[in-house]
């Protein structure tokens, strides 16, 4: 006897569908879609805790957490009369209308679309100019421990706190962490933006060696927070999210004091439910501790006259006007060039692919490859059509000049705009990135 085509879940009164309930999403797991379908019901007071009433951008990984996502943005033309959607403009001009999800059918409507994380904006669908939440992403770089992650999210919580602002961790379900703080919706995307690269730059100022936050790969040491999250039209996977990997992991909003100790292997799809059963959700209190980002804007304009501007923005985002070069300092014209310290090595649709790239050109060059440090290798998710890819960069710094390799034609070289990758049968929408 074949597999069910289809099986149906109770959620707010409703009955949804969810189509192919057996087919395997997590293959090194053995999870399949109903299975994550049944987490999202058994969590879903925590996980609408942080997407109710926000657009959202649907990640679908219709294939399962080992296939390409691609991300849509317009909700899609057949849909249930009770799912809600609102129109956003985007920083390009261009508007789009995104999912709302208010209750637990909708919830499970997106995850049968092949959503495994959730990813809302940081607004309210009432007033999509001035977001309700400031966010803090932990970005670790190549080699960095799990230890000065921890240790940077408490550093956050020390600079919050001293600027009148509660922040609610949770790991990323990743490598990294994230750090929420609920605000008053009072403030402009950017003047959010600006708030975030002051607390970045504080953390940084207090703790130089573990924590970044300069734009350029090239530039950081340790965990990069990512001020630019903050930016229009980014997302950040929310919390109680299932991540893309091997083990399910789940993005796990945490009490302040499990921070120091926690492992984020322990919080997968298997496990979650039953912490939410047994203790509920560390962030239930979120919606009412809205603070105000005066004081971070206080310290942004003290930055400011101390002579620390804007920073970079992303690279789709207009030119602003007292944004600095939007250029890696490496490639900056300078009267003094030599050989280039910063080359590209690999390009690849898939990392791995890209990563054996990376490994055999340590092997073509040994003596520059064994002065290389763990961050001197720069990783990049880059934007496709409708897909990411990546490429991979050596800093050379530590190489002296007259010993660096010229730079190869990368192997692989992969281009993204002459590829063309297939859509998902019947899919029609504009696709685009979003962070996770």
């Amino acid at each position: 006897m074949g597999k069910p085509a289809e099986a149906v879940l109770n959620a707010a009164g409703r009955e949804v569908v969810i189509t192919n309930p057996g087919k395997t999403f997590f293959p090194q797991a053995g999870f399949t879609k109903l299975d994550l379908a049944k987490y999202y019901a058994a969590i879903a007071e925590g996980a609408l805790r942080g997407i109710a009433g926000r657009p959202i951008v649907l990640k679908r990984y219709v294939d399962g957490a080992e296939g390409e996502p691609f991300f849509q943005k317009r909700a899609p033309e057949q849909r249930p009369e009770w799912v809600e959607t609102v129109e956003l403009r985007f920083p390009s001009g261009r508007t789009a209308r995104e999912i709302v999800v208010r209750d637990a059918a909708q919830l499970l409507w997106i995850v049968n679309l092949g959503c495994i994380d959730l990813n809302p904006h940081p607004v309210r669908a009432d007033d999509l100019e001035h977001p309700d939440e400031l966010r803090v992403d932990l970005d670790p770089g190549r080699g960095v421990s799990w230890d000065d992650v921890r240790r940077v999210t408490l550093l956050v919580r020390d600079v919050l706190d001293g600027h009148g602002l509660r922040g609610w961790p949770k790991t990323s379900g990743s490598r990294g962490m994230h750090v929420n703080v609920r605000i008053h919706r009072r403030w402009s995307f950017d003047q959010v933006r600006r708030a975030a690269l002051a607390l970045a730059r504080e953390v940084e100022r207090r703790a130089p060696d573990r924590a970044s936050s300069k734009w350029w790969k090239e530039e950081r040491r340790g965990v990069f927070l990512d001020y630019n999250q903050n930016a229009k039209d980014r997302t950040v996977a929310s919390a109680w999210s299932v991540r893309p990997t091997p083990d399910a992991r789940v993005s796990m909003p945490l009490e302040w004091d499990e921070v120091a100790g926690c492992d984020p292997a322990a919080f997968t799809l298997a496990t979650a439910p039953g912490r939410f059963a047994q203790h509920g959700d560390a962030s239930a209190g979120i919606d009412g501790a809205a603070g105000s980002l005066d004081a971070l804007l206080e310290l942004s304009a003290a930055q400011e006259a101390a002579g620390l501007g804007d920073a970079p923005w992303p690279p789709h985002y207009r030119k602003q006007r007292d944004e600095p070069p939007r250029v890696a300092p490496s490639r900056q014209k300078s009267p003094r060039r030599s050989a280039a310290a910063l080359i590209t090595v690999a390009r690849a649709a898939h990392e791995a692919d890209a990563l054996a790239g990376l490994e055999r050109w340590k092997v073509r060059h040994p003596e520059a490859a064994g002065r290389l440090q763990a961050d001197d290798v720069l990783v990049d998710s880059m934007r496709g059509r409708s897909t990411t890819w990546t490429r991979i960069r050596v800093n050379l710094r530590h190489v002296p000049e007259g010993e660096r390799p010229a730079e190869e034609p990368p192997e692989p070289d992969y281009d993204p705009w002459r590829a063309s990758p297939s859509r998902p049968p019947g899919s029609r929408a504009r696709k685009t990135r979003s962070s996770s």
